[in-house]
């Protein structure tokens, strides 16, 4: 059994701790830069804009997590959901942890008005793949996820003329 609940500023430790787990998992173990204090302040400071649901068993025991935020759609002309992160410790999994977190999230879009809720998988992840399927969800055929990040963004962004940084 799976219980979810929104996050508290206790959970940091063990969020960040699932954050480092998932980029081994995702064969990134040294990028994540990300710190109990940078976790605090976007969860829990005065304006959170990032939100996370904790998976617990029945025991207490936190087994997953996921880590969103809103995104908006011009089409639809509401907000959405983008699904950042959903982890569910290895030990844990198959226990229905993260279709729980899943199923949450829905019910916040539906609560909301929101039009959809979103994510990227890693190509060769082909076990969150055929969960995902599972579930409904289908990939969006046609796109393709662009990153503007390090020295690249440096360099374009401090690029720009005068008149536009206002």
């Amino acid at each position: 059994m799976s219980v979810i609940r929104a996050a508290n500023q206790h959970d940091v430790p063990a969020v960040l701790r699932m954050i480092h787990e998932l980029a081994d998992y995702e064969k990134e173990p040294d990028a994540v830069r990300n710190t109990p204090e940078m976790l605090q302040e976007v969860l829990f400071g005065p304006d959170p804009r990032v939100f996370a649901a904790i998976a617990e068993n029945a025991a207490g025991q936190v087994q997953g997590f996921a880590l969103w935020f809103l995104n908006y759609s011009t089409w639809e002309g509401v907000h959405g959901i983008y699904l950042e992160d959903l982890y569910v410790s290895p030990a844990a999994r198959g226990e229905g942890h993260g279709k729980a977190l899943l199923q949450h999230l829905a019910g916040i879009a539906l609560a909301n008005g929101y039009a959809r809720v979103e994510w990227s998988v890693l190509d060769w992840n082909e076990p969150s793949i055929n969960f995902y399927r599972s579930l409904g969800a289908r990939p969006m055929d046609g796109w393709s996820t662009f990153r503007l990040t390090g020295a690249a963004l440096t360099q374009f962004g401090t690029a720009v003329p005068a008149a536009v940084n206002g």
